[in-house]
């Protein structure tokens, strides 16, 4: 490096000019170019042990089927010009395909429900919904790659003002029947009553037409519905953070382990947040490592 005063010949400055440029286009964020790169990376890079017997259990018909729940708009924010879904768990099972070798194919369910109960079917390969135990019985699923939080909304003039408040005799809870949320209610509600409905836009009409006194729901999906009802209010906190995983059928041993590794690798690495920032999505968040 020259002392000060020093000048510089201008082909040493051109070298230097060139080492600082290089440095930068390291770190200034490219939006989409950033993610399809990280995404090269980890399948090319990733220590995720593979073997044909992986491919053999997860693409037993030559594609990866990925069963996605088309409700979640956090994690399913679009659909391309060819129809195929878009959004975070899109591009996550489309990253396992590609580490796998194999074209990915898009297996859409309007429910998470519905695609878990299609695991005997022969209908999917991978499914990428919220681990519950519920769901475990017959699907092996990874740690989680993201949360997100749930919580309550209470009507205008409503007297509760906190989540331990809301579990008490009397109090009705609309929720989307079968969601991961809805589950974990079943599981851990003692006194209050549940009222389940439909899909999340039913849950939402119930609360409001029978003036129902919380309605349950993912935080990011509550502040656009606050939006929407006069005095109504989210409540602080959270009763549990939604993890979205990804499963496989229970007899798949050898691709559950791989998509373990897969899955920890990716939080690692940056590419779940890649994606998180590719698409745009508030309110979700890379889940710790398991």
């Amino acid at each position: 490096m020259p002392c000060r005063g020093t000048r510089v010949g201008s082909g040493r400055r051109d070298v230097i000019m060139a080492g600082l440029m290089t440095g930068l286009a390291t770190i200034v964020p490219v939006g989409r170019a950033i993610a399809q790169q990280q995404s090269t990376n980890i399948i090319g890079q990733g220590t995720a042990h593979m073997t044909p017997q992986i491919v053999t259990e997860l693409a037993p018909h030559g594609v990866l089927r990925a069963g996605i729940n088309m409700s979640n708009f956090l994690l399913v924010t679009g659909r391309s010009a060819s129809g195929d879904p878009e959004g975070v768990s899109p591009s996550m099972a489309k990253a396992i395909a590609e580490r796998l070798g194999v074209p990915i194919k898009y297996v859409p369910f309007p429910k998470p429900g519905e695609l878990a109960d299609a695991v005997g079917n022969d209908a999917w390969d991978i499914g990428l919904i919220g681990a519950e135990p519920a769901r475990a019985e017959k699907i092996t699923f990874t740690a989680a790659y993201v949360e997100i939080e749930a919580t309550y909304l209470v009507p205008a003039g409503s007297p509760i003002t906190s989540i331990a408040e809301v579990d008490r005799p009397g109090v009705r809870i609309a929720v989307s029947a079968r969601s991961a949320y809805d589950l974990w209610l079943e599981r851990n509600i003692k006194h209050a009553t549940l009222v389940r409905s439909d899909g999340l836009a039913s849950a939402v009409e119930k609360f409001v037409n029978d003036k129902l006194d919380a309605l349950a729901g993912l935080r990011p999906g509550l502040l656009g519905d606050v939006q929407k009802i006069p005095g109504g209010r989210i409540l602080d906190g959270q009763f549990t953070a939604v993890q979205q995983a990804i499963g496989t059928p229970r007899a798949n041993v050898e691709g559950a382990k791989f998509l373990r590794e897969f899955v920890e690798e990716a939080k690692a690495s940056g590419l779940v947040a890649s994606f998180i920032a590719l698409h745009k999505v508030k309110g979700l968040s890379v889940a710790p490592p398991a």
